[in-house]
């Protein structure tokens, strides 16, 4: 057996966006509690405005400290920042850091410490992903509508029309160097001494089995996830200081869920990014108010110039229309503690992966309505393939159809919920499963450890 390190130091380098530094923290705070056996420090690397997404990290765990970096000065990137003035005395055995930052593999071999690649996304996601970087497909005609990328070396061999695949692909230029330096993200990815993703074998084996393939023998390679709060999924205040402020407080917010029956509810929510057209809200509005239903509709705040551009407005008059079954959000949600409660019974949802962990857990059928990024992939697996959600509509430009919404808002939440919600409620029990000790998450980080920290390594 490998004996290992008394001591060592582990630099974390998240990307600045909520959706991709919530989670690597949440591996932080599970790398933390696994490692007990190390004297371990752990070094956060973040901006000033992010660091309050640290706050409960710290609290939890003296031995991981922030350094704080401001961004360096671009010409696209706005003024009043600062140069790098902070170094650690210890420098760090293994560097943890986002999908998107793969430079930083070749920082690591500099310096002679382990690079480990974390993901955000899923496994069927970052597979298509690895794909579209390593294969770089390209189209005779791309304002084809009817153009389709096939994925033929994926598991199921999934195909999606252009208009669906990366906006940050489809808007590169082959020889651009903009696309060489991303390209070379990726293929860094890949030479990487270890990949963790935030998923659970149930969820998707066939693409874990995959993604080592492609790797090879070179990496450790482990599903780690659901990444939960650093508290119990079961405490529903855990999640209302992750993201931001919320309009509504949280005993209000269980105050009026607590009022509804079990399964009642239909959560709506289009993630941290998305800011809805006028005549989208519109048409989600209308399908809300047409189907009946109880809901809590969780909106972004829009900015002045949003506003401007006829962004984020809702329907004059749609509030009052709605005040006996519906209950308003504008800024952040706590949607650990809205999908936890035994009222939610679906989840309008954009298919970010964060958001399709969360309703996993949680045990709550999925309605898509992917807008880009990963989340078509996503939709692609939930309803497809695990057949644990229904497509709602998708696409960003794409207005609701009211009438249709709301039929398939309707039979989300009626005594008939169909194979879908028995799906989901089977994957929620192997999703607490592979977190429990013992369970093949926990056994992943745990072998991910003794690798790490093994003097043979």
């Amino acid at each position: 057996m490998a004996t290992l390190r008394s001591s060592s130091h582990i630099l974390v380098f998240p990307f600045p966006a909520q959706g991709h530094i919530i989670p690597l923290l949440d591996f932080t705070h599970r790398l933390a509690l696994t490692a007990t056996a190390i004297d371990l420090t752990i070094t956060v690397l973040v901006t000033p405005k992010n660091l309050p997404f640290l706050t409960q990290l710290l609290a939890a765990h003296p031995l991981i400290q922030p350094l704080v970096l401001p961004f360096p000065p671009h010409p696209s990137i706005p003024s009043a920042v600062e140069n790098l003035k902070d170094s650690h005395p210890s420098p760090p055995s293994a560097i943890v850091s986002d999908m998107f930052l793969g430079w930083t593999q070749r920082l690591a071999s500099r310096v002679g410490a382990k690079h480990i690649v974390f993901s955000p996304s899923g496994g069927m996601a970052l597979s298509v992903l690895y794909s579209l970087w390593m294969e770089l497909p390209r189209l005779d005609d791309p304002r084809d509508p009817t153009a389709v990328v096939s994925f033929d070396k994926l598991p199921n061999c999934p195909k999606y029309p252009w208009w669906q695949i990366s906006g940050l692909y489809r808007a590169c230029v082959e020889g651009d160097p903009a696309m060489e330096f991303i390209k070379d993200i990726f293929h860094a990815n890949i030479q990487s001494w270890g990949l963790v993703v935030n998923s659970f074998n149930q969820l998707e084996r066939p693409y874990f089995d995959h993604l080592k393939r492609v790797m090879g023998c070179r990496g450790v390679h482990n599903s780690v996830g659901p990444l939960l709060p650093l508290h119990d999924h079961d405490d529903l205040t855990v999640s209302v200081h992750r993201g931001g402020s919320s309009s509504v407080p949280l005993d209000h917010l269980l105050t009026w869920l607590d009022a509804c029956e079990d399964g009642e509810v239909v959560y709506v929510c289009f993630g941290s990014q998305v800011v809805l057209t006028n005549d989208q809200m519109a048409g989600v509005a209308s399908g809300l108010k047409k189907s009946g239903v109880r809901f809590i509709w969780s909106i972004k705040e829009p900015s002045v110039g949003h506003v401007e551009e006829n962004y984020g407005m809702m329907p004059n008059g749609f509030v009052d229309r709605v005040a006996n079954n519906g209950l308003m959000i504008r800024g952040w949600a706590p949607q650990v503690a809205i999908l936890s409660h035994r009222a939610v019974g679906a989840f309008l949802t954009h298919c970010g992966w964060n958001s399709v962990l969360e309703a996993v857990v949680a045990g709550v059928t999925m309605l898509t309505c992917p807008f880009g990024a990963d989340q078509f992939v996503d939709q692609t697996l939930l309803v497809e393939e695990l057949k644990v959600g229904k497509k709602a509509c998708e696409g960003p430009q794409i207005v609701p159809n009211p009438e249709e919404l709301a039929r398939v808002l309707a039979e989300s939440v009626s005594r008939e919920k169909g194979v879908e919600r028995k799906g989901v409620m089977e994957l929620r029990k192997a999703a607490l499963e592979a977190v429990r000790e013992g369970g093949s998450s926990a056994q992943d980080m745990e072998e991910m450890v003794k690798q790490l920290f093994s003097m043979q390594a």
